[in-house]
């Protein structure tokens, strides 16, 4: 944040970069909850119904995520082309190229949560939900940006300090129901 804030970046730029992510991150947890072998329904409903852990379950809560989220992402892209004009070709290839990266690096994130999800029962609902936390500081910087000056170091903090906290959120998530080195079975039973 105090690199942002000494180079002076533009907000819009870091909104485009962040919004890039977003899209990586709902691609890759889209093809997670369809990748899903054995999750739990606990806790979790359809139209106020509980639901089974089946592979329409799964098939109904990929598709729903895919186009609610997907939704929330075409609106924001629609408000991030009217609202901040156009870009330098030198901002917009430089944030091409920091989004292409992070896909790169997500693709990892994606097989190493694969692998884990496929060796435990994950819970459909949590792994649906988990991106969610990343709209919010792109929903809140829209709405409220523009009170603390659309290009101001003020709105750019807001946006990078909301941003901090969901990647902190999103994190603690992802590894919370990680075993401890010490309970990992291991030897000739752990299959068992």
């Amino acid at each position: 944040m105090a690199f942002a804030l000494v180079e002076r970046w533009d907000l819009s730029v870091v909104m485009w970069i962040y919004w890039g992510q977003s899209v990586v991150i709902g691609f890759f947890n889209w093809r997670r909850i369809l990748s899903l072998r054995q999750f739990s329904t606990e806790n979790f409903t359809m139209n106020d119904q509980p639901v089974d852990p089946t592979p329409s379950t799964r098939r109904q809560v990929a598709f729903f995520f895919l186009i609610h989220y997907g939704f929330f992402h075409l609106v924001y892209f629609v408000f991030l082309s009217a609202e901040r004009g156009d870009l330098p070709r030198a901002d917009i290839a430089g944030a091409l190229i920091c989004v292409t990266l992070f896909a790169v690096n997500h693709r990892f994130s994606y097989r190493h949560h694969l692998e884990r999800d496929l060796a435990r029962k994950p819970n459909i609902g949590s792994v649906m939900m988990f991106p969610y936390a990343r709209i919010v500081p792109m929903h809140l910087t829209i709405l409220f940006g523009n009170l603390l000056g659309a290009q101001s170091a003020r709105a750019l903090l807001f946006f990078l300090g909301l941003k901090t906290l969901a990647d902190v959120i999103m994190h603690k998530i992802e590894h919370a129901d990680r075993p401890s080195p010490s309970s990992t079975p291991c030897g000739p039973d752990a299959a068992a």
